[in-house]
């Protein structure tokens, strides 16, 4: 039985990161950005790898200078997902970077100096099939936007917005996607909002700077929940004082929560109490860390006591009930087997490790025999 409210997402124009579908009826896809040094690109590579085992669509990595281009140009033919480049200001380096191997650029329109220059580069997009990401963010707002408003306000980003939009309109190009990011929950629910109702080209959404790991992760959580829940949003970016994969794991959790997309194990955990017939905290601790290798999805209960322990394991893929000496083992809802209650951790791992592989070979057996 489902629970979940439909959303209606809202339907916008599918363009492509590489092989990944950005709008449409695309999934809402996953990424992050590299904070290494891109010159580094044994250590840039390794990053994004670890993003990519934790889920991640696609990556953008900054290229603020002709050495960086360079580096990209390596990076690109190592890894195995489409990455964007992270453009400002110097249209040489956007057109540089495009023949290096750039699947999307991240550069802003209006900022990258005359006319002429602008039509260089959306030239060069076009001939290379690539789109383009306009990224508007409060805090760096056009002077005279800033005159006009005095603060950051969604009237002013989505002016902001229109006018680099504007641009490319002007010149035939509609392969583009766009964010307007503020550090500012409801600044950011705010401008997605007035944005969303404008264009129907896709919507890249974030928090921009939204701190530190915990409060960033809620911030996030509050500002892409609601507008998801809206039905806005084609791409999604966590940004966090932490290492990207982290962005990654979050993102998922943010679209996992509201059953839109599903990306390893969903744990459905007790907040544990004097009923617990076990160390709920010590084992969900231990699970967490040793399934996050995990991509099949799943739904994992672990419940301390008999309380909600059955009503819960009879909704999941796997479910625990708690009990002295020996826990009860339900799977796909129905009772199971009993099994040693000091020694869950790795019990559960191996059934859940056990459930994935029956997964894999269920999806590659039905790939086979749609091929």
């Amino acid at each position: 039985m489902s629970t979940s409210a439909p959303i209606n997402r809202r339907l916008t124009k599918k363009i492509y990161v590489g092989d990944v579908a950005i709008g449409g009826d695309a999934p809402i896809s996953v990424q992050s950005m590299t904070n290494t040094d891109t010159c580094d690109v044994a250590a840039t590579v390794a990053q994004i790898e670890r993003c990519v085992e934790a889920g991640a669509d696609f990556m953008r990595v900054s290229t603020p200078t002709m050495d960086t281009v360079e580096a990209f140009g390596k990076i690109r033919k190592l890894v195995s997902v489409p990455l964007v480049a992270d453009v400002h200001f110097d249209h040489k380096i956007a057109l540089a970077v495009a023949e290096a191997g750039a699947d999307c650029l991240r550069i802003n329109p209006g900022n990258i100096g005359s006319d002429a220059k602008v039509r260089e580069v959306v030239a060069c997009a076009r001939y290379h099939n690539i789109p383009i990401r306009i990224g508007v963010n409060a805090g760096s707002l056009e002077k005279e936007i800033q005159r006009k408003y005095s603060e950051p306000t969604g009237e002013a980003m989505l002016e902001s917005a229109m006018r680099h939009i504007d641009i490319l309109e002007r010149l035939n190009f509609d392969q583009y996607k766009i964010s307007v990011k503020a550090s500012n929950v409801f600044l950011t629910l705010d401008a997605y909002r007035l944005i969303s109702a404008q264009i129907d080209n896709p919507l890249h959404l974030g928090v921009t700077e939204a701190g530190v790991y915990r409060t960033g992760a809620v911030k996030s959580a509050i500002a892409l929940g609601g507008l998801l829940l809206d039905g806005i949003g084609d791409t999604i970016r966590i940004s966090l004082a932490a290492e990207p994969e982290e962005e990654i794991k979050i993102g998922f959790d943010i679209l996992k929560s509201l059953n839109i997309r599903s990306n390893g194990v969903n744990f459905i955990a007790c907040p544990s109490c004097s009923r617990q017939e076990f160390d709920v905290i010590r084992v969900m601790t231990a699970l967490e860390s040793r399934l996050d290798d995990i991509r099949e999805p799943m739904n994992l209960s672990v419940i301390g006591c008999k309380v909600n322990g059955p009503g819960e394991a009879k909704e999941a893929d796997i479910g625990i009930v708690g009990a002295a000496k020996r826990s009860l083992v339900y799977r796909m809802g129905e009772k199971s087997h009993l099994i040693d209650t000091n020694n869950l951790v790795d019990e559960i791992e191996s059934m859940v490790r056990a459930h994935a592989e029956e997964l894999e070979k269920s999806r590659e057996n039905e790939i086979i025999r749609v091929g």
